[in-house]
């Protein structure tokens, strides 16, 4: 093969290796991460003792029981004050963090099972369901949980808290269409886009004229990519608290798009610094190889130079 068509070629592969490097790494990210139950709550847990999700969980479970149950207006600020601190004191129990873990489990299945099969009025018997094609779960068990404790600190609307109004929705019919197909086609790719891309790396430099080139332009290019990654990571967090809701806790989503997209960070670091350190590996030995050609073409020369020997 001519040399020309060799250095396109391994240009070509190399390209496309790099380019698919990030790419593998968000799908296995959505395929393995967030589309695998365990991993999901695994995930998740930890942020029951979040101070900002649960000061908005508070928040958002006053605002509902208080919406339920009608207050006179002068008594409806110390009420809904009470429901709050009754709310946020209940989040510091275990209690708390076993039903933050069944209502995340619910979602999870209930969006999973809606993106994956294409049913959109997902249910799986422990409180998710959907109602006019939108994928809810059901907040029973934590309002019940709240309700008890009202109860039990003798507040007298305890009893009319009713706890059968508590589905919530966690994705919309509208998104579920539209994110479907996108989810399927990584899922798809989680594990073929990580090989692609080391199965195109590796023939890009076995068929390069100068294969510490190769290596080179492959470990600045995954590095290249892997900030790019990086970047998008960074700006998704930015546009996605920038469209929130008024009224939504941006502290509360913002640790929630943390904790979700942390192992994604992880894969970026790791891709950044590895294709660095092949980069600088690869600059080494050339300057090395170089170094050796250089101490082996002057040594024949001095060789060949007459001795003078003194009269």
């Amino acid at each position: 093969m001519p040399h020309r068509v060799r250095r396109v070629l391994s240009a070509v592969l190399i390209g496309l290796a790099c380019l698919l490097a990030p790419l593998g790494a968000l799908s296995a990210w959505a395929t393995y991460a967030i589309g695998d139950t365990g991993r999901y709550e695994a995930t998740m847990a930890p942020l029951a003792t979040d101070r900002n999700v649960r000061d908005a969980i508070a928040a958002g479970i006053a605002d509902g029981i208080m919406h339920e149950v009608h207050v006179g207006q002068p008594l409806r600020g110390p009420v809904h004050s009470f429901v709050r601190d009754a709310a946020r004191s209940f989040t510091r129990t275990p209690a708390f963090a076993a039903a933050w873990e069944a209502a995340n489990r619910a979602a999870h299945d209930a969006v999973m099972q809606a993106l994956r099969d294409g049913n959109d009025r997902a249910g799986n018997g422990r409180g998710a369901g959907g109602g006019g094609g939108d994928v809810t779960i059901d907040l029973a068990p934590v309002t019940e949980q709240v309700k008890r404790q009202l109860a039990d600190n003798h507040m007298p609307l305890a009893g009319r808290i009713p706890v059968e109004h508590t589905a919530t929705t966690v994705l919309h019919a509208r998104d579920a269409g539209r994110l479907r197909k996108g989810f399927q086609v990584l899922e798809v790719a989680g594990f073929w886009l990580p090989l692609a891309a080391a199965v195109l790396a590796s023939t890009g430099i076995l068929v390069a004229v100068c294969r510490r080139r190769a290596v080179l332009a492959t470990g600045l290019g995954t590095s290249l990519g892997a900030a790019l990654l990086g970047a998008a990571v960074a700006i998704g967090r930015r546009l996605t608290l920038a469209d929130l809701p008024a009224g939504v806790s941006r502290s509360a989503v913002g640790a929630v798009y943390d904790a979700l997209t942390e192992t994604l960070r992880q894969v970026s670091w790791l891709l950044l610094g590895l294709g660095l350190a092949v980069a600088l590996g690869a600059l080494l030995t050339g300057r090395i190889a170089r170094a050796r050609q250089a101490s082996a073409a002057l040594a024949p020369a001095a060789a060949e130079q007459p001795t003078q020997v003194r009269a």
